[in-house]
């Protein structure tokens, strides 16, 4: 199971990790807190401290076109904030 589908990089998640160490991440649903320490140990090389996770559900969404109204939905997804030791950081820019 891949576990770690993508790192959330916006300016609110960079001014955290900055100052608290917490990185954040889209993960798989399936995954618990133990597995996503593990993941984040074995990619990135750090020590992790602690794993809050949160479940978002999907949002109804429509637009109004030329043809009518297309209704939708956008896709559920689980987060984890992850809590580093301290003096550990991950760059996610290096490798670009």
């Amino acid at each position: 199971m891949n576990i770690i589908v993508k790192p959330i990089i916006t300016e609110k998640m960079t001014a955290i990790s900055e100052k608290l160490h917490r990185y954040g991440f889209i993960v798989d649903k399936r995954a618990n807190k133990l597995q996503i320490k593990g993941a984040i140990k074995e990619l990135y090389g750090v020590e992790v401290e602690s794993v809050n996770t949160m479940n978002y559900s999907g949002k109804l969404k429509s637009r109004f076109t030329k043809t009518g109204v297309i209704s939708g939905r956008t896709n559920a997804f689980k987060k984890a904030v992850v809590t580093l030791a301290e003096g550990e950081t991950i760059d996610f820019f290096s490798n670009i």
